[in-house]
């Protein structure tokens, strides 16, 4: 959530957000309550200053035995007025609550302008696999070998669902602890196992309501959603709390299932593990003093980035133009694997600075020794990796000729000494 102040003195820039993020967001609207609401704060500030000398006045006249009668009169027509005034003030007070919550975070200056076009590689990682046949994609290689069972996930649960199998199911466990024991013992992080159902409020902290409601999964009968990333209850760890400065910064990392409507999906190549309403993820977050927030950003990436570099897989990153991140980004970097079998890259990992939009959100601050007042954290998150993705790019990468398929050797001390996947 923006600051209203911020908003005040930056409102071109603003303006200027929305437009890149195709926002409908009504800044107008918000700009008159929000000076409406500064007015009456004025009155009601100058309304109890008068009450307060009118009390004063109607006691000393009490000492000096005079009549307070018209005083009194006086001042209860000023205390109508303020008790008007206060119902008022909750009211325009929730209502710009209310319509902040849709106006997305403003891109950091020196973010790329304009939509996905023009977004930019910053660098490129790795030797493209070579083949002295014509690879193929995932979908016939995990079929083949079935140790993905695309059908029977399809009756399970309808399409766009996975069902993992044999060395399938090995492979995407291998992965998931392969990448904990790597953030965890390498980079620093403290490992969390949160919960995948959360409320509205760890929702609306990061940002998903009430923007992304309707590619979220929701229980009615107990208020609850399932989670599209550990973001939510990792970062919401830390809801209307204030943090000791000493702790900062703090990094975590948590796998978890993520749950996806993909309501906004038509059109896509939903095929295989490209794109599915359920998958797994390792997430990074971080809680950090806004000073460092983007030195931090830069450190995050590159703990993204070395999960690929393990795995020996072709990489890319890209930062994203404005028109291209998400609702609470200030800057996002993707990192695309590539997949020879769809001769395509694909986003396994998104890393993002949020600046202190969704501390704002879920009141997460913290205070130090001297400092006179909380100051609200900046949290950063990206993927450390998602599976779906990164599984096509180890599929397709490191297959064979006969149709089989090389195990990583990063991997191999979590398959049990598995270094080959065949029929």
């Amino acid at each position: 959530m923006l600051d209203l102040k911020f908003i005040r003195e930056n409102v071109e820039r603003v303006r200027q957000g929305l437009a890149a993020k195709n926002s409908r967001a009504d800044l107008d609207a918000i700009l008159a309550l929000d000076e409406e609401r500064r007015a009456l704060i004025v009155r009601a500030d100058q309304l109890k200053a008068r009450k307060n000398a009118a009390n004063d006045e109607i006691s000393l006249m009490i000492r000096e035995k005079k009549d307070p009668a018209q005083a009194i009169a006086a001042m209860k027509s000023v205390a109508v007025e303020i008790d008007a005034i206060d119902p008022r003030l909750a009211l325009i007070e929730d209502e710009i609550t209310q319509k902040l919550l849709y106006v997305p975070n403003v891109p950091y200056p020196q973010v790329p302008w304009g939509g996905p076009e023009n977004n930019r590689e910053v660098r490129r990682c790795g030797e493209l696999f070579s083949f002295d046949f014509k690879p193929q994609d995932h979908v016939a290689l995990a079929e083949r070998l079935d140790i993905i069972d695309f059908k029977r996930a399809t009756k399970l649960s309808g399409a766009n669902f996975l069902l993992y199998k044999k060395a399938g199911a090995l492979l995407e466990r291998a992965l998931i602890n392969f990448m904990l024991d790597l953030h965890t013992r390498h980079h620093g992080y403290e490992e969390v196992f949160p919960p995948v159902l959360v409320n509205a409020a760890s929702m609306q902290g990061t940002g998903q309501l009430p923007k992304m409601k309707d590619d979220m999964y929701f229980l009615p009968e107990d208020a609850l959603y399932l989670i599209p990333t550990a973001e939510v209850p990792v970062t919401n760890m830390y809801r209307d709390e204030i943090l000791d400065e000493s702790r900062l910064p703090l990094y975590h990392t948590a796998y978890s299932s993520c749950f996806r409507r993909e309501a906004g999906s038509y059109g896509k190549d939903t095929r295989g593990l490209m794109r599915v309403h359920q998958f797994n993820k390792v997430e990074l977050v971080k809680f950090v003093k806004p000073e460092a927030s983007y030195d931090e950003l830069e450190m995050l990436v590159s703990n993204a980035e070395r999960v690929f570099q393990l795995l020996k897989l072709p990489y890319r990153v890209i930062e994203l133009a404005a028109g291209d991140m998400s609702f609470a980004a200030a800057k996002c970097y993707d990192l695309e694997v590539y997949a020879p079998g769809l001769d395509k890259w694909l986003e396994a990992s998104s890393c993002s600075n949020f600046e202190d939009f969704q501390a704002r959100r879920a009141n997460i601050r913290y205070k130090g020794a001297g400092m006179k007042k909380p100051v609200f954290v900046h949290t950063l998150n990206g993927s450390g990796v998602a599976t779906p993705r990164t599984m096509i790019a180890i599929i397709e990468n490191y297959q064979q000729a006969d149709g089989s398929i090389m195990v990583p050797e990063v991997l191999w001390p979590y398959t049990n000494g598995l270094k080959k996947i065949t029929v």
